[in-house]
């Protein structure tokens, strides 16, 4: 008996296991509706694996008819088609689809699961509120209104004009709620002119006469015109492509094949698809209430190969992975099979002859490349003119190259395994070997720069660029080090200073005329003073006494000026902090006469009155670029200045900042003409018959590369200021 009821559930459950499942898909529009015909192909393709379900397809055809009583006599209809028939799930596809179900779920098709795809403006509170959650789930469907403008505005930069085309459907005008605030953010880079309201006629007018460079066209939906006129989705959009001469973007795949380039487009086929895994595993027993329902519509990015030609569009920069549709097969696409195959016997057959040869030959090759490398390593590293040296984490030295080695003067036997400290002055060696700790604690590179003599006297100004290097096995290996030899570079730009105030002499000159002229005076009246008395016996000790202590005053004074000349000319050897305000005065014992002789009053301006300014750099080279800008102040208001006896000024302000120390000289003598103003610091460039054109250069290299400065100039009305930033401690 126990056996007969055993197998009496085994074959209760063969029979239950092997009844058909019946499906209901109601789509809400029409057969042909190339979205319609898309979701159902997907769907009885994937049904198709299974031989027990059993698939009926209806078509509510609400694109051609929608109102009320049409509803209600479709419900009658499926009320007396289906009154027999029994069904384990039902499809809805779309919107009015959808709310159908809603209304005549309980009435039509109680308690069946209802699976859903391709809903605008999904809401799962629907399901809720209608009372469906424990009966429905499905896709949503959302075109992707954002990803769409931003896709248009990065493949079309220059874009103008943007027409978007949409009609008065439901679906038109959920589509165009969503599109006012894109549109709001994005009408400031172009202009954006949306219609759903033109007759068809005008519509065709408006698209041909956009222009052709600098427009795109947003096709939505156009099912009908104003007029009330009915069109197919082809035929509405084939009618507009054929009087476009711009590229036209859609959001739907089944616009493809008719002329769209493309988008971040709502798919048919993938909505089909992610409708249909879920039916399959409501059919396979799992609660519907355990389906998720997919919110995040399943969008592609998909574009047509001949319209991308057509326009010359490049989207290899925005979209990864697109799908390409009517792209030509290659050679390669075409036999792929064949080609991989081939490939892979090819790829075995050669491991084995190399692994047949490699126990033969494989130590020789190795010695020989390591060999070659090494050569070639050491003929590269003692071609290079630079000298490079490496050494390990104790900064013992390794190796070097012949360039390193003639500037210690040692072979490089005698180099391996020393430090720094048995070929630099202790100093240099001191801060390296701090650097190089450091590079070693925070594995970084290093650039540092230092002044030594080598063996023969002879000055080096070397620039070292560092860099930690790591064994093979991931361990820290030591130092590498790359050394520019900038003395030449260096004894160029002072060169180039030296001539500079060269350059500045006759001015110089005229400077200490103007200074001696008063002494000299005063000396020849001395002279001829002590003449006279002598001639009238009126001499004294006590005059003569006063006439040598008065003589030597203005000698002295001659002297000095001598003196602060040389200081001038003298270059600095190296950086110091030093007074502004004593540079200021220096350069005003030289040129101070001649400026007043030149009708001109010199101020200096010191906002911070209590307190001495000070800066870091080269004192002779930062006074000789003060000299260069008040002489060609002087000189430029000599040539420009009226003969009404205006008195013209020249203003040196100097204020302290945060990090640095400003100067301005500004003088009232006429504004540099705009279209030069900006090539005065080029070298060699001048607007003088006899200028060198270097003067103003050397001022940028001794303020910018010198001592890590800024200068600048520019126009204040009818004056010119050039303003000298310098640090006040050591950078």
């Amino acid at each position: 008996m126990k056996y007969f009821l055993l197998f009496s559930i085994l074959f209760h459950n063969f029979l239950f296991a092997n009844e058909p499942k019946e499906v209901l898909l109601i789509h809400s529009y029409h057969k042909g509706y190339s979205w319609s015909d898309d979701i159902s192909k997907t769907i009885e393709k994937n049904f198709a694996k299974y031989k027990d379900i059993e698939l009926t397809t209806v078509y509510m055809d609400t694109k051609r008819i929608d109102d009320n009583n049409y509803i209600k006599n479709l419900a009658k209809l499926y009320e007396q088609q289906f009154f027999d028939r029994k069904f384990d799930l039902i499809i809805v596809s779309d919107n009015n689809a959808f709310d159908f179900m809603f209304t005549y779920h309980k009435t039509l098709f109680k308690d069946i699961p209802v699976l859903f795809c391709g809903i605008n403006n999904f809401d799962k509170a629907l399901l809720e509120k209608n009372g469906m959650k424990d009966y429905m789930t499905g896709v949503a469907e959302e075109v992707d209104l954002e990803k769409n403008f931003e896709l248009i505005s990065k493949l079309h930069p220059n874009l103008k004009n943007l027409l978007i085309i949409n009609d008065t459907s439901s679906t038109g005008y959920a589509i165009k709620r969503d599109l006012d605030p894109i549109i709001k953010r994005y009408e400031e880079k172009f202009n954006i002119e949306y219609t759903d309201n033109l007759e068809f006629s005008n519509l065709k007018t408006k698209v041909s006469n956009l222009d052709k460079q600098n427009s795109v066209i947003l096709f939505v939906l156009l099912f009908k015109d104003t007029t009330g006129k009915y069109f197919t989705y082809k035929q509405s959009f084939k009618q507009v492509k054929e009087v476009s001469s711009v590229p036209i973007y859609g959001l739907w795949d089944f616009y493809l094949n008719d002329g769209i380039v493309g988008g971040l487009l709502t798919s048919a086929i993938a909505q089909g698809e992610a409708v249909s895994k879920m039916a399959i595993e409501v059919l396979n027993g799992k609660n519907i209430k355990d389906i998720p329902a997919l919110e995040k519509s399943p969008n592609l990015y998909i574009f047509d190969y001949n319209e991308l030609k057509r326009f010359n569009i490049d989207i290899s920069d925005y979209v990864n992975n697109p799908i390409i549709i009517n792209e030509p097969s290659s050679i390669y696409k075409e036999h792929t099979k064949f080609f991989i195959i081939t490939l892979l016997i090819i790829s075995i057959l050669t491991i084995i002859v190399v692994i047949l040869k490699a126990n033969i030959q494989r130590r020789e090759k190795l010695e020989l490349a390591l060999s070659n490398r090494i050569e070639f390593d050491k003929v590269l590293i003692n071609t290079i003119p630079n000298p490079i040296y490496y050494k390990n984490i104790d900064g013992k030295f390794l190796g070097c190259n012949t360039s390193f080695e003639n500037l210690v003067n040692c072979s490089k036997n005698e180099i391996i395994g020393k430090t720094a400290f048995d070929f630099f002055p202790l100093k240099v060696a001191t801060t390296n070997t701090l650097i190089d700790k450091e590079l070693l604690k925070t594995f970084s590179t290093s650039t540092s720069e230092f002044t030594f003599y080598t063996q023969s006297n002879e000055m080096k100004h070397i620039i070292l660029n560092k860099a930690v290097y790591k064994n093979i096995d991931g361990t820290v290996g030591g130092i590498v080090c790359i050394m520019d030899d900038i003395t030449e570079r260096i004894q160029q730009k002072q060169f180039l200073i030296q001539q500079s105030k060269l350059a500045e002499m006759g001015d110089m000159i005229a400077a200490i005329a103007h200074q001696w002229n008063e002494p000299l005076v005063e000396l020849s009246a001395l002279v001829q003073d002590i003449q006279t008395s002598y001639l009238l016996n009126e001499l004294k000790e006590v005059n003569v006494k006063d006439f040598v202590n008065d003589s030597m005053v203005q000698i002295k004074y001659m002297s000095k000026t001598l003196s602060d000349f040389r200081n001038f000319l003298k270059p600095s050897t190296k950086k110091k902090l030093f007074s502004i305000s004593k540079a200021l005065n220096e350069i005003n014992e030289i040129i101070g006469k001649q400026i007043f002789y030149s009708n001109i009053i010199m101020n200096f301006n010191y906002e911070n009155k209590n307190e001495e300014l000070l800066i870091y750099g080269y004192e002779n080279e930062f006074k000789q670029v003060l000299l260069n800008l008040i002489n060609n102040a002087k000189n430029k208001i000599v040539e420009n200045k009226n003969e009404d006896n205006k008195k013209y000024k020249i203003d040196i302000n100097i204020k302290r900042c945060q990090n640095f120390n400003t100067i301005e000289i500004v003088d009232d003598g006429g504004k540099i003409d705009e279209k030069i103003i900006n090539s005065i610091f080029e070298p060699y460039f001048t607007t003088k018959e006899s200028g060198t054109g270097i003067g103003l250069y050397m001022a940028k290299v001794i303020i910018e590369d010198k001592m890590r400065g800024t200068i600048s100039a520019k126009n204040d009305e009818n004056r010119v200021i050039f303003t000298i930033k310098l640090p006040h401690k050591k950078v």
